[in-house]
């Protein structure tokens, strides 16, 4: 029978608990993974960074509905969800500690393709317990908080890693490494979950397209589904430009080790002030307004601002800014989007899975921003980089466009709304 934790206690739990892992990912991601390739590859670490980033995301991209599909059908006394954070945390760090000791570029690559394996299994457990354990009416609150935990993790991590200038390499990974095992472990006594009924059906041939519906589902039948992870997609993609901030102080404005991360360290810290507000206050009115959409399209119009201030204005300053604008709409997005996202989901019986399919969607565009930069770079420099991540937010508003509004049914018409994928045609008019 499953265990329902009280909303305190599940909030204290995820927000502890998967704030530490994210640490333990987010660290490298936006500062010392950059250093690893510049110590390992000093001529070409533009290259081999967008290398092993890009590798990185396919295992981004495959972890979450993995992981979210393995813990929708694991089923023991520790409960499903726990099972697979404390499995993806302890393998995640793991890896973590192998890229500290590499010294060849293919030895970063898979330390970093299983680190994003296995911290995503983490990442779909967590998001899970929203539509297991939460009522419909708290989910935009709790999103909201939620919204803020990454923006959270990496502000302590860039902060800690401010606070020990001079310690060596290997130093610093180890110790995001214990916090994001620690994390999690501490989190599994306040969230509570036991054994859960799993109704499997019997007999019966299935067709190809049925089980291929087990995997992702049908985009005529849920086609709410597909546009939301679409619009997600797009406008984190625009969100996650922050992301190659420590490249491009680097880079582009010529700065040290140690001015970037003081640099990067400081815009982050104050950026989490912006995306807190939004991000809490978002969420919020959301529920009491029982609106949705017009947060959305107002979050990424504000991000498109911020970006093409970074395009167009290098300066320190600017990029303070900049960061805050995007910072401002992010934490907006994140908290609508993924209450949003828990009025969609096909199957609350899936939902670990396809909460998973949706954090592709958030998580992807951490690494394939990284992955794509060098091309854009080549084509038009850094305010070529930044405008077309300004364009994937402008996609992105359209996506969103056929999303329901609260109070409607994912099959009806909001605006354009239809039982099949609406046609381009359809889309502009």
């Amino acid at each position: 029978m499953a265990v329902i934790t009280s909303f305190k206690r599940l909030t204290f739990g995820i927000m502890f608990g998967y704030g530490c892992m994210m640490m333990a990912l987010m660290t490298p991601a936006v500062l010392l993974l950059t250093f690893k390739m510049i110590e390992i590859d000093p001529d070409g670490y533009t290259s081999s960074f967008g290398l092993v980033a890009g590798i990185g995301a396919f295992f981004a991209l495959i972890g979450n509905p993995i992981g979210g599909a393995l813990s929708d059908r694991t089923n023991n006394r520790f409960g499903r969800r726990r099972t697979w954070i404390i499995i993806g945390s302890l393998v995640g760090c793991a890896s973590l500690l192998w890229i500290s000791q590499a010294t060849q570029v293919w030895q970063v690559m898979v330390g970093w393709s299983v680190a994003q394996l296995f911290f995503n299994f983490g990442m779909a457990a967590f998001t899970g317990l929203v539509p297991d354990q939460v009522e419909e009416s708290k989910r935009g609150t709790l999103s909201g908080l939620i919204g803020l935990i990454v923006p959270i993790a990496m502000s302590v991590g860039m902060g800690i890693m401010m606070a020990m200038p001079n310690a060596a390499s290997s130093t610093k990974w180890l110790l995001v490494s214990i916090i994001g095992i620690v994390g999690p472990l501490i989190s599994m006594f306040f969230i509570k979950e036991g054994k859960v009924d799993i109704v499997r059906v019997q007999g019966g041939r299935t067709s190809f397209a049925e089980k291929l519906s087990k995997v992702y589902p049908n985009p005529r039948k849920f086609p709410s589904f597909t546009w939301a992870i679409v619009s997600k997609f797009l406008l984190m993609m625009g969100f996650c430009s922050s992301l190659y901030l420590t490249v491009m102080l680097v880079n582009r404005m010529g700065y040290t080790e140690s001015e970037a991360t003081s640099t990067a360290g400081t815009i982050q810290i104050i950026s989490l002030f912006a995306m807190a507000l939004t991000s809490v206050f978002g969420g919020m009115l959301s529920d009491k307004f029982k609106i949705q959409k017009p947060f959305l399209y107002g979050s990424a119009i504000i991000m498109i601002m911020g970006i093409l201030l970074f395009a167009f204005v290098p300066t320190y300053m600017a990029f303070i800014l900049a960061s805050v604008i995007i910072s401002l709409g992010g934490g907006c997005f994140s908290a609508v989007d993924m209450a949003l996202v828990t009025r969609i989901l096909p199957n609350k019986d899936d939902a670990a899975k396809d909460f998973g399919l949706m954090n592709v969607a958030n998580a992807l565009p951490q690494s394939i921003v990284p992955a794509i930069a060098p091309v854009l770079l080549a084509i038009g420099g850094w305010s070529f980089f930044y405008i077309a991540l300004a364009a994937c937010v402008v996609g992105g508003i359209l996506a969103t466009r056929p999303l329901p509004e609260v109070g409607q049914l994912p099959g009806e018409r909001p605006e354009i709304m239809t039982n099949e994928m609406p046609t381009a045609n359809k889309l502009i008019s």
